[in-house]
C-alpha cells in the first residue's frame, strides 16, 4: 500500500490530486475516453493490493496496472504471462529515488510489459500508463481472436476492465 494507486485513479478520473485519504478497501470507477480513436469504457477496480486477494483480481480483470512508487522497491510483478499487464513507477516527482528507470525499464523488458512512470501529483504519465494498458489489452485481445481464428472488430465502444494492484 501507500504507492499512490488510488491518486493515480483519482487523477484520471477527476483531474485532481488527493493529498490525504484513507487506505482504500477496494474503490470502482468508470470512465470513457476515446484511445486511438475508438471509445472506450475504462470500468478500473482500485485494490489495496492485499495478495490475500490477487487471484480473485486475476481473474475477472482484462489488464492490470501494477505500481510501485519509485522511492521504494520492486517486489513483486508478474505471475501469469498471458495476462495484459503494464508496469507502473509512481512519485516521479519526489526528490530521492530507490528504483532508477533504467532498473524499472529492466524489470519490465524481462517481463515482456511496458514500462510507465507516473506521478499522481503532477498528472505525468497518468493517461500515458492508462493508455498503454487498453493498448495491451487490445492487442492481447486481437491475438487470441486470430489464435482462435474469429476475427471481430476489437475495442470499437467496448468496455475494458482494469485492476490497480
Amino acid at each position: 500500500g501507500g504507492v499512490g494507486k488510488s491518486a493515480l485513479t483519482i487523477q484520471l478520473i477527476q483531474n485532481h490530486f488527493v493529498e490525504e485519504y484513507d487506505p482504500t478497501i477496494e474503490d470502482s470507477y468508470r470512465k470513457q475516453v476515446v484511445i486511438d480513436g475508438e471509445t472506450c469504457l475504462l470500468d478500473i477496480l482500485d485494490t489495496a493490493g492485499q495478495e490475500e486477494y490477487r487471484d480473485q483480481y486475476m481473474r475477472t480483470g482484462e489488464g492490470f496496472l501494477c505500481v510501485f512508487a519509485v522511492n521504494n522497491s520492486i517486489k513483486r510483478v508478474k505471475d501469469a504471462d498471458e495476462v495484459p499487464m503494464v508496469l507502473v513507477g509512481n512519485k516521479v516527482d519526489l526528490p530521492t529515488r530507490t528504483v532508477e528507470q533504467r532498473q524499472g525499464k529492466h524489470v519490465a523488458e524481462v517481463y515482456h510489459i511496458p514500462y510507465v512512470e507516473t506521478s499522481a501529483k503532477t498528472r505525468q504519465g497518468v493517461d500515458d500508463a492508462f493508455y498503454t494498458l487498453v493498448r495491451e489489452i487490445r492487442k492481447y485481445k486481437e491475438k487470441k481472436g486470430k489464435d482462435r481464428k474469429k476475427r471481430k472488430m476489437v475495442g470499437k465502444g467496448g468496455k475494458l476492465s482494469c485492476r490497480l494492484l
